[in-house]
């Protein structure tokens, strides 16, 4: 059994933003910066009502995400740490992390919510092209996120993740060469690398459809990956997930959690939440979630749920079998670990899945021994489509 097994990781969302991002579809203007007090208060609300109901309090991991978090002054971070030590008990190693934007991290700021018990901070370089920046409507430049970086050191940020993305459209590979240039000398601990996902509805994805930027390249895709994953090899970062590296075993407790398909709280407007055997959804609409929590409500809100939730749906067997492949297979040192996957679902992985397993395998996209399932180095580029043939299987089992 996993150590996490036994207790909960917290997501709490935070969905203010300076500004619209053009490749994601936040609907939180800086307008609504002005419900911060109020939204605080809902949140810690909604603290009360799962605390209320959860069968363990017991909390390893706690996630500032958005939105922009780093956007709230530290007295809002000190109200929430408050109602977290008052209805739940905090590992003594918990992790806490906060994400940021690099324009909003100065020293005197850093501190403070160091102070208040972050041990851990996710800073979103983006990139190092001012090109890429501004088509991402970023107002930082590679200066700021290095001056970011600096300062989280000397406040006492001993576990510091930078984001990046590649593959943006009109991205060169030279462009991309100068990022993971400039990423390595900042040395952060941990890196997460994502491609850029062209969502509906989003500025960016407007502007590809109408052939005002390049379509992004399927090949360019895979080349700006593998020399990236190359060089972080050669300096020593070590790959755990797909899009995931670290040092010194740093890996982001947080997200293993996600990542082995075990249960975490949402809360917030807009959060997404897995436990009490259901996934689940808040609000969006920030004014809409202050309401909710705020009138008071009468009437029984099992666990996970609050007056917040929009939906609930409780997970089968067969989704929590196809979730459980979906994510765990990004890990690609741990993968699916056979023993565990046994004792969750009361039988083998191959007695399941086999045949494709064992055509997988022959194709070398799969590599399987008696502790584990997980992808081979060519698989990861592939893994949509390993994940599609296991999948595939699944009805006929279930």
């Amino acid at each position: 059994m996993h150590p996490q097994e036994n207790a909960l990781s917290l997501y709490l969302h935070i969905p203010f933003c300076r500004a619209r991002c053009s490749y994601c579809a936040f609907n939180t203007y800086t307008e609504l910066e002005h419900l911060m007090p109020a939204y605080v208060d809902a949140l810690c609300r909604e603290l009360d009502y799962v605390a209320a109901t959860a069968p363990t309090r017991r909390l390893r991991t706690v996630y500032f995400g958005g939105g922009t978090p780093s956007l709230l002054p530290p007295r809002h971070f000190s109200q929430l740490f408050e109602q977290l030590q008052r209805r739940f008990s905090l590992d003594a190693t918990a992790e806490i992390s906060l994400e940021a934007n690099p324009d909003d991290l100065e020293l005197a700021y850093l501190q403070a919510v160091k102070g208040l018990g972050f041990n851990r901070i996710s800073i979103g370089m983006q990139s190092a092209a001012a090109h890429i920046l501004r088509l991402f409507e970023r107002s930082h430049d590679l200066h700021t996120a290095q001056n970011a970086l600096k300062f989280a050191r000397q406040a006492g940020f001993e576990n510091i993740n930078l984001d990046v993305i590649f593959a943006s459209p009109g991205e060169s590979f030279a462009d991309w060469r100068a990022t993971v240039s400039a990423l390595l000398d900042l040395e952060p601990d941990h890196i997460s690398m994502y491609g850029l996902e062209l969502k509906g509805g989003t500025a960016l994805r407007q502007r590809v459809d109408s052939g005002a930027l390049p379509a992004p390249d399927d090949d360019a895709f895979a080349d700006m990956y593998e020399y990236a994953a190359s060089q972080l090899s050669r300096q020593n970062y070590q790959q755990y997930e797909i899009s995931n590296w670290c040092r010194d075993g740093k890996t982001c407790r947080h997200n293993l959690q996600y990542w082995r398909n075990l249960p975490y709280l949402g809360l917030g407007a807009g959060a997404h939440g897995y436990a009490g055997g259901c996934r689940y959804s808040t609000i969006a609409a920030p004014q809409r979630y202050i309401n909710a929590l705020t009138t008071p409500k009468h009437g029984d809100f099992p666990f996970p749920l609050s007056p917040a939730a929009a939906k609930s749906t409780e997970v089968t067997r067969g989704a929590d079998i196809y979730e459980t492949i979906m994510m765990g297979l990004r890990l690609t040192r741990e993968g699916i670990e056979r023993e565990r996957f046994q004792s969750r679902f009361g039988v083998d992985f191959l007695a399941l899945f086999g045949e494709p397993a064992e055509k997988l395998v022959a194709l070398g996209l799969l590599c399987v021994n008696q502790q584990r399932v997980r992808l081979s180095e060519r698989g990861i580029l592939l893994s949509n489509a390993v994940i599609r043939e296991l999948v595939a299987a699944l009805p006929a089992a279930e």
